[in-house]
């Protein structure tokens, strides 16, 4: 979901690929969060990336939804630890924490934690194009 979001902002300058620490290549994304992307008429990618040090390599910027992520990704590739953080901890230093994963949620579950991601992403495009991205 926070692919499509932060797709749907086209910032100029930003081009957004997303990849999971538990999964594999190919799943398909989840039903629920499928509703909610093309509710809002959001472009996306419709099966999972397993993430990997070249695509780690290839980013700028690694934003995590959570600090077991952020850790995960550190512990198996250090080498990225200055360009990695939480969503939050990167759109709102002076808050951080994690996005709550709605995985086996129903809608309304997921729905929150769309809400929850348009409002950070919205912060993060901000901070983005503050910074001269």
């Amino acid at each position: 979901m926070a692919e499509a979001i932060l797709r749907s902002k086209a910032i100029e300058g930003v081009v957004v690929r997303s990849a999971g620490v538990s999964t594999v290549d190919g799943l398909p994304i989840s039903e629920n969060a499928l509703t909610l992307i093309e509710q809002s008429d959001m472009p996306y990618t419709p099966v999972s990336t397993a993430v990997t040090e070249e695509g780690l390599e290839w980013a700028d910027l690694v934003l995590t939804m959570t600090s077991s992520h952020k850790m995960l990704l550190l512990h198996l590739f250090p080498s990225v630890a200055e360009k990695t953080f939480t969503l939050k901890e990167y759109a709102l230093p002076a808050v951080g924490g994690d996005v709550q994963d709605p995985y086996g949620g129903n809608l309304t579950t997921y729905g929150k934690t769309f809400n929850e991601l348009e409002s950070l992403i919205e912060r993060l495009k901000m901070k983005l194009m503050e910074d001269g991205v």
